[in-house]
């Protein structure tokens, strides 16, 4: 099991990025979408730790569409997608 994120390791992550770029979440990596962030949120899971939730808003334009590819393929939730290759055209009169 990999190590949860912290509110600490976020903040780090966060620090070497611009302070006025809107703030949106990845979701599903079956079918990737950009969700915009409206609240953080902190309580107590069921062991008795402080969790901070990031949630989207209820608003109907929370969900701004789909992933940029890029990000997805940065994710790891699609593979890089290449042109097919091209196939020399045959002539009308030719079979």
């Amino acid at each position: 099991m990999t190590p949860e994120m912290t509110v600490g390791d976020l903040i780090d992550l966060l620090s070497g990025c611009d302070r006025d770029a809107p703030v949106r979440q990845a979701m599903n990596p079956f079918f990737p979408m950009a969700h915009r962030l409206a609240q953080v949120m902190q309580s107590v899971d069921e062991t008795g730790r402080t969790v901070v939730y990031l949630a989207e808003d209820r608003d109907e334009n929370t969900q701004l569409g789909h992933l940029p590819p890029e990000v997805a393929v940065v994710l790891a939730w699609q593979g890089p997608v290449q042109a097919p290759p091209r196939r020399s055209r045959r002539s009308a009169g030719h079979k």
